[in-house]
């Protein structure tokens, strides 16, 4: 179906401000995702490995299998959510039916069902993929709404800086609530019971308050330019839409900056507590952690800051920069140092929030330019790519790190022997503490140096925009005529 624009859509930006409740409502939305996706990319590896009882390449292997599905999952919720057209807009029923069964899958993750470690195996397979469908068909169509709530560059910086805070809020709240845990339940398979089962819990009302606390906002938007919020054109192929999607230069870039550096994040948080526990000698590994996410949402506020007078490059080179000699100094650090680690999770924190934000502010402007080049609006296809990026990241972490456990003995580690020697285990721990993310940041720094998009490049093509929606109204407006 051709799409028509009214003579309002002509505007390069939408006339309605973003009130504080609808950014705050927004942000809520991705609390739960922030909270599943951190316990799992801190803590799921070593469950599987210390408490269900399958080998770190097994582990490892679990949610790699599961991105198979993704691999198709993803784009095709995209492209669904695109087509999708109800009175209540393309987005908001998919994130409304997802929300009870996201949360019931994630509870699953956590068990520990009884036979051998090959049943065990194929049961976290399993539930792993039923869990990644549920994600998909919540979150990508709320990180989608981004691009049709407003079109103003500043306030999709704002959004997208609202949305990672909570979605950090809840990464340190799952943190939290393990540190917790950890010191009043001595049962370890209960612990990730509980810690499973509330989080999912927690996780579903958010999603339900983003619902009911932005709809209001999307409707007035939808009066004003139904082009951001109705029904995309569907004539051309999937496979078509992704070579589309691939020729727009600027999104290559930011999916080379966004798997780089959130595979570096995935990396570091998935050895988290391999190093805490193993290099530095401390009995519980979410203290660390929690450092590290905890300061990254007090980091949101600077980097909005930076990014209003530097942009979103500028931001992206000093928050990056800053990490990279994080990771040189982790890689150094001596067991006993426990002060100087602490001190280092505080410092990479401005880092990781840099990691979130930069990414998912630039995507909108990059759908701008793809409607400016194919006269179509295809938030759900960029957004699933963005989001697959993102589970490939966590599973490719998760499975690097579980192999080269594997690879380098972890057992004379997990059970110490007179003759076996855990060196290369620790040394593999270190390297994916420090070199490793410092080489794939450095990738990153390297692709967003090549970004095209800069705010004057992106007005201007908010300008041409207007000029070709105003002309696209005259045109219809003469067929009717």
């Amino acid at each position: 179906m051709t799409q028509d624009f009214p003579a309002g859509a002509g505007q390069a930006t939408s006339p309605l401000k973003l009130s504080l409740w609808t950014k705050l409502a927004y942000g809520a939305g991705d609390m739960g995702a922030g909270m599943t996706s951190n316990l799992i990319a801190f803590s799921f590896l070593i469950f599987l490995t210390e408490v269900a009882g399958i080998n770190p390449l097994a582990a490892g292997t679990v949610l790699l299998i599961g991105k198979v599905w993704d691999a198709v999952n993803d784009p095709l919720v995209g492209v669904l959510s695109d087509r999708t057209q109800t009175r209540w807009g393309r987005r908001y029923p998919w994130i409304l039916l997802s929300a009870l069964p996201f949360g019931l899958t994630f509870v699953l993750m956590w068990l520990v069902p009884g036979g051998g470690s090959g049943f065990r195996f194929w049961y976290y397979v399993l539930v792993s993929i039923l869990f990644q469908i549920f994600f998909t068909t919540s979150n990508l169509p709320y990180t989608t709404l981004t691009a049709e709530l407003t079109q103003d560059y500043d306030e999709r910086t704002d959004l997208t800086s609202f949305r990672l805070a909570f979605s950090l809020l809840g990464a340190i709240s799952a943190l939290a609530l393990g540190f917790w845990v950890t010191g009043v339940i001595p049962d370890v398979t209960t612990r990730y019971a509980v810690l499973g089962g509330t989080c999912a819990l927690v996780s579903i009302v958010p999603l339900l308050v983003c619902v009911f606390g932005t709809y209001p906002h999307a409707r007035r938007v939808q009066a004003i330019a139904p082009e951001t919020f109705g029904e995309s054109e569907t004539t051309i192929p999937f496979w078509e839409q992704l070579r589309i999607a691939f020729r727009n230069r600027a999104f290559v870039y930011v999916v080379g900056i966004y798997l780089f550096s959130w595979l570096a994040l995935q990396i570091t948080a998935s050895i988290i507590p391999f190093y805490a526990t193993f290099w530095m000698g401390l009995d519980d590994y979410f203290l660390p952690a929690l450092l590290v996410q905890g300061t990254a949402i007090i980091m949101m506020v600077p980097c909005n800051w930076l990014s209003r007078r530097l942009g979103k490059q500028g931001l992206f080179f000093v928050g990056i920069g800053a990490w990279l000699v994080v990771q040189i100094g982790l890689f150094l650090l001596q067991p006993g140092q426990v002060g100087l680690l602490y001190a280092l999770c505080v410092a990479a924190s401005f880092g990781v929030a840099t990691a979130y934000v930069v990414p998912w502010a630039m995507l909108p402007d990059v759908i701008e330019l793809d409607e400016l080049q194919t006269g179509q609006r295809r938030e759900g296809i960029f957004y699933s790519f963005m989001t697959l990026l993102q589970k490939i990241g966590l599973a490719g972490g998760l499975f690097l790190v579980g192999a080269a456990l594997e690879w380098s003995g972890f057992e004379a580690l997990q059970n110490p022997q007179p003759d076996a020697d855990p060196g290369s285990a620790l040394l593999a721990i270190r390297a994916f503490m420090g070199p490793v993310p410092l080489l794939l940041l450095s990738c990153a720094l390297v692709l967003c140096y090549l970004y095209p998009l800069t705010r004057t490049a992106h007005a201007e093509i908010l300008l041409k925009l207007s000029e070709q929606r105003r002309q696209k109204t005259q045109v219809d407006e003469d067929v009717e005529g």
